[in-house]
């Protein structure tokens, strides 16, 4: 495996590596301020499950080019021309939610990443099914992703529409 494992695994990293050098001071303090979701975990939480998540992606990548014979010919075009796009969407949407702070367009974009996610899993299945099952925890981390950015993105259209603390009833 190594070095070309190591280099596929560490490859998805490098986004969010360029986010934080670039935009590290509109990362800190932005997500501490908005309404804080029950189900939502802390800030550190997320960072660490995106690491996991795109090191898991990177090792089932290197599966699918070991399995197709490594090196960069035609037949390795879709299956990792695939990755590599929805690779780039990812990567966009960090910068969209931390450094530019704008959950709408983030959402659209983890929308389309969702639909480039599950179409490289059944693009890859045949090639290898455990690459192929790695993905489906990036699959469920984009369902909570989505989820937590919608949120976000509505409280910030709609101030009015969060929930109210209810007053208690004195009789």
């Amino acid at each position: 495996m190594w070095p070309q494992g190591a280099i596929f695994v560490a490859l998805p990293l490098l986004g969010p590596i360029l986010v934080w050098l670039l935009a590290p001071h509109r990362m800190s303090g932005w997500c501490d301020n908005l309404r804080k979701l029950p189900w939502c975990p802390p800030h550190k939480i997320l960072l660490l499950v995106w690491t996991a998540i795109y090191c898991v992606m990177g090792y089932a990548s290197y599966l699918v080019w070991k399995d197709l014979g490594g090196g960069f010919g035609r037949h390795l075009a879709l299956p990792l021309g695939l990755y590599a796009v929805q690779l780039a969407i990812s990567w966009t949407v960090l910068t969209l939610f931390f450094a530019a702070h704008t959950p709408g367009l983030a959402l659209l974009h983890l929308l389309l990443l969702y639909g480039l996610v599950v179409t490289t899993a059944l693009i890859w299945h045949p090639i290898n099914k455990l690459a192929a099952l790695l993905l489906l925890p990036y699959l469920a981390w984009l369902t909570v992703s989505a989820s937590i950015t919608y949120r976000l993105w509505r409280d910030s259209l709609c101030p009015d529409h969060q929930p109210q603390p209810e007053e208690e009833k004195s009789d």
